[in-house]
């Protein structure tokens, strides 16, 4: 009698699971539909949008202010317009979806990447958006107010 020699156990395949496709989708879909409400109702004419708080109660314009009459410029092509309205939206906007697009491909390569921004990176974006708001409220800079 001989003896059977152990047999590999092949590998695990590991398979996406249902739940991130279906939170992907949802997300996509919630998107979209935000997307299309700002194209079809524009914020300069339509006044259930909600209005600032911060620009309500102290008169003054907060990194916000003016995004989404960008994006409802940007959407309809207006990127001048867009960029009037607020600058740093559109700024973030961009450097969004490089970033995003960016990390994507990493992910493609490495199944396991999770996404991580770097403390270095908020605390700048922080300082950049106080300084925008800063300026855009000085009679100088006038031209950065929505």
């Amino acid at each position: 009698m001989t003896r059977a020699e152990p047999q590999a156990v092949p590998p695990k395949i590991k398979t996406g699971s249902p739940l991130t496709f279906f939170a992907g989708a949802v997300s996509a879909f919630v998107v979209s539909c935000g997307l299309a409400f700002v194209y079809f109702f524009n914020p300069s004419t339509h006044g259930f949008y909600p209005a600032c708080l911060f620009h309500q109660l102290t008169g003054l314009n907060c990194p916000g202010c003016g995004s989404t009459r960008a994006l409802y410029a940007l959407l309809h092509g207006h990127f001048q317009a867009a960029w009037r309205d607020n600058a740093l939206f559109m700024v973030s906007l961009a450097g969004g979806a490089i970033w995003g697009t960016r990390f994507l491909l990493q992910k493609r390569k490495n199944p396991g990447l999770n996404l991580h921004v770097p403390t270095k990176f908020v605390w700048g974006y922080l300082a950049v958006a106080t300084l925008f708001t800063c300026l855009r409220n000085l009679p100088a800079f006038s031209f950065l107010s929505p």
